[in-house]
This record gives C-alpha cells, structure tokens and sequence, in this order.
C-alpha cells in the first residue's frame, strides 16, 4: 500500500498517524514464499523532520507460517517488531542524504508492504523449531522422528576409525 507523504515532508509540525494495512497474502522471500496466517494492520506515525525529510515509525504483528529446520513440520512464527526509518523524498539533495533511506519511496509515496517486507527479512530468526526438543527427521527414511522411531540402522561409524578397522582387517587371522 502506498501512503502519500507530500504533506509531512513540506509542512512544518506535521504529524501523521495511520493504520495501514499489510495486502500480503504470502512472504516471498529468498528463503521461499511463506503464508501469512494473521495480519494486524500496520501502526504508522509520520512526522516532519525538515523540508522533504520524514521519520516514520510504527509497528506490525504479522504470523507466518515458516518450516520447522529440524523435521520440516509447519510452525506459525509470529513477528512483533518496532521500527523507524528516516525518509528523504528523491528531491532532497542534502549534504546528510546518506542518512535517509530512499528505496521504500515511490515519488513521495512510502511503499509499506516493500517496507514490511524488508524488516521481516531484517528480523528473520536464525533457526526455526516447532518445539524446543525436535528429533527431526532420520537420515535414512525421511520419517518424522516426533512421531516415534522409524527402524532404521542409523549407525554411522566414525571415519577417524576407518584407518583402524582396515588395518585389523587386513591383519586379521582366518
């Protein structure tokens, strides 16, 4: 959704409040594309900091549905997050331009699902588990070990031995 910010960056003061909500139906991300499950709308506050300068804070509550790293189960994974950016329309030729982020504006309209999009991918979790003693899953079947046992002879030696066992091997009487 795009949210004009014309009158925050020109008018001294101004102060803008809005609820705006997040049109995504899915995260699509280079992990992968994730269903969102809830969405809250996104609380923004939009106050003048100079000419075509704007601080834009808010906050989102958003829950997606991401992959458990361990058994590969579904996991709702609910991100809660603050943030706040300083804008700079793409007028602004200030010598602290380096300051401001341009890339969530379209002319003088804020992109927030861009924005949204970029903070998730900002306060994506190093490791997702759907409890915190997940078995996952056997290496040699692919069977969800949350589940119970599967069988199979998961035995793997240790290739430190290998040395080891061929020389016993090929000394061995018969």
């Amino acid at each position: 959704m795009l949210v004009n910010l014309t009158e925050v960056f020109t008018n001294d003061g101004c102060v803008q409040e809005l609820d705006v909500p997040f049109e995504e139906d899915c995260f699509v991300s280079p992990f992968g594309t994730f269903p969102v499950r809830e969405k809250n709308p996104v609380t923004l506050r939009l106050s003048h900091l100079g000419v075509s300068k704007a601080l834009a804070e808010g906050s989102v509550k958003l829950t997606l549905v991401l992959a458990c790293d361990r058994c590969l189960s579904n996991v709702e994974y609910p991100f809660d997050f603050d943030f706040h950016i300083k804008l700079a329309s793409p007028d602004y030729a200030g010598a602290d331009r380096d300051d401001y982020e341009c890339s969530f504006l379209e002319g003088n309209h804020l992109n927030v699902d861009e924005l949204i999009r970029a903070e998730i991918l900002f306060n994506w979790p190093e490791k997702v588990l759907c409890h915190e003693d997940c078995k996952g899953i056997c290496k040699v079947c692919g069977k969800n070990l949350n589940d119970g046992a599967c069988g199979c002879d998961d035995f793997v030696p240790d290739p430190r031995m290998a040395v080891i066992k061929d020389f016993l091997n090929v000394n061995k009487e018969v």
